[in-house]
């Protein structure tokens, strides 16, 4: 009977011991963790890199990226001289314009399209606020995830935080642009003179087309913007940024 005794209550000991590991080392992982979201008192302080001076070049790298793409994409040809993100005729419109411009129509393309880019770059200058707003609003819980993240993470974090509000904000202001540039009238033009000659008549929202367009190049200008920051110690115009990125 002793034995029997003996032997359970070497058991719930093993058991026990085995449970308080167990507790030690999830009590281990969660300092941790909680170490490595310690604002101000992790990071890496072998680098002297906290875990504010991490969020704080992150918001500075956003900061630089977005006041770069909106100055630039807002200057006359912003979009329109830049191949890479100049807004063309939508797919469903491409037909129409090969046959428009085989019909010596291609000035009333030309038309069109440059006034898309005209008011794409007169919505880009209007909405750094809203940029300005969502980095404010970054965490160091974001800024560990965008510093672990790829070389557009940071990128990637604006557009999820910013691509409704900006729609809503710039989509009036295309509307409003394309009018003033007389894209509407351009748009109409074409489609007028194209649908004499086909079945198949096109009909789009131009405003929204453009719109969306207008966000991608802005969004494609800063992820070019961040990787820069990321790797080329020359666009590191501020000391939070060498600080950080540097290391």
């Amino acid at each position: 009977m002793k034995q029997i005794v003996l032997l359970i209550f070497i058991a719930v000991t093993n058991q026990q011991i085995q449970a308080q590991g167990m507790f030690d080392k999830i009590k281990k992982a969660a300092e941790s963790n909680k170490s490595i979201l310690n604002t101000g008192k992790s990071g890496n302080p072998a680098l002297g890199i906290s875990n504010a001076d991490i969020v704080s070049g992150l918001k500075e790298a956003l900061r630089v990226a977005t006041d770069t793409t909106t100055k630039t994409l807002s200057s006359k040809g912003g979009y329109l001289k830049n191949e890479a993100i100049k807004i063309v005729m939508p797919a469903e419109a491409l037909k129409a314009e090969k046959m428009l411009r085989s019909i010596g129509a291609g000035a009333l393309v030309d038309k069109a399209i440059l006034s898309m880019n005209s008011a794409a770059e007169n919505a880009a200058g209007q909405v750094g606020q809203i940029f300005l707003n969502s980095i404010k609003q970054m965490t160091v819980t974001d800024g560990i995830n965008i510093l672990r993240g790829g070389d557009h993470a940071a990128t990637d974090f604006l557009k999820k935080t910013t691509t409704a509000t900006l729609m809503k904000r710039m989509r009036p202001v295309i509307e409003n642009s394309l009018k003033q540039v007389n894209a509407d009238k351009y748009w109409k033009d074409v489609f007028s003179k194209y649908n004499m000659f086909s079945q198949q008549k096109v009909e789009t929202d131009l405003s929204n087309y453009v719109t969306s367009k207008a966000l991608e190049g802005m969004f494609y200008n800063i992820s070019l913007q961040e990787t820069k920051i990321r790797k080329d110690p020359a666009a590191q115009v501020t000391d939070i940024l060498k600080k950080v990125f540097a290391k």
